[in-house]
Order: structure tokens, then sequence, then C-alpha cells
């Protein structure tokens, strides 16, 4: 199974975030299996350096909006998406991804990554979707989240 944590937005980029995409979630973390998280930001958080990270399953404050979601899938699969994921920390965090929302810019290039690009392109290159019908150029936290309600049911 491959489970992700929606938080809502903490900051004035959040706010941003969810204004622009008009909806309530502002960043997603893949939950890896020993609870920690792995996810792209664009701040040190807690020691650990902007980018690509995996960081404590405590980094968010206790009052954060939180929405866990649990997608069913093959041992091959999860492993897959896992490991791709994986095998993105160290890259940068994408910061024209938010630029990109207006401006345009190819989600899918691996050299840096935003939150919800991350966790899409896991998902994409480990076959759990085929192909996502998002613009090239934006895969925001809530349009993800659309992407996982098609697979299975999500109480908000």
């Amino acid at each position: 199974m491959i489970t992700l944590q929606f938080v809502g937005p903490q900051d004035w980029g959040g706010e941003l975030i969810t204004w622009y995409d008009h909806g309530k979630f502002a960043h997603v973390d893949a939950v890896l299996p020993d609870g920690n998280l792995l996810g792209a930001r664009s701040e040190i958080v807690m020691g650990v350096p902007a980018g690509v990270q995996i960081r404590p399953a405590c980094y968010l404050p206790e009052s954060t909006a939180k929405l866990l979601v649990t997608l069913p899938c093959s041992d091959r699969i999860s492993d897959a998406f896992y490991q791709f994921i994986s095998e993105q920390i160290g890259k940068p965090y994408d910061e024209k991804a938010i630029l990109g929302f207006v401006a345009g810019r190819n989600w899918m290039e691996e050299d840096s990554w935003f939150c919800s690009e991350l966790v899409a392109a896991g998902m994409v290159k480990a076959m759990y979707v085929n192909q996502l019908s998002a613009p090239a150029n934006k895969i925001a936290p809530d349009d993800l989240l659309l992407v996982c309600s098609a697979l299975v049911h999500i109480e908000v």
C-alpha cells in the first residue's frame, strides 16, 4: 500500500497554493513504513535541509489540518513507488513550481521537485496510474488528491 499525508497551509506560501488551486491542502508527503515522511519542502525544517528529504512524522505542528490517504496496491507497485521517491532524496525543491502553475513547466522533469510533483511522478513511475492528464505545467496537492479520489473513497 501507499500512504500519503495531505496537509493544510502553514504560511503565506501555502495559502497561495490553496488559493490558486481552489482547494484546502497545500502540501503532501509520502508516509514511509517507519512512519517518517518523505517529501519536497522549500524550507529547512527541524534541521532537515530544504528539497527532497525524509523528515520526522512530528515535523508539522499538531494544529495543522491533516488527511491520510491509503492507496491499496500490490507490493510490486508500492516498492516501485517508494524506490523512485527515495532515489530523489537530495534533489532541490522546485522553486519554479509556483510560477510554473501559470507560466508553464513540465512537472515530470526530474531535476527538482515540488511536493505533489514528486508523489505524482512516483505514482506514474510505479504504474499505479498510467499517466496523469493534468496540464504538463501543474500538479498541485489538491489535483493529486482528486486523482487519488478516483481510485479510493476519501472523506475530507
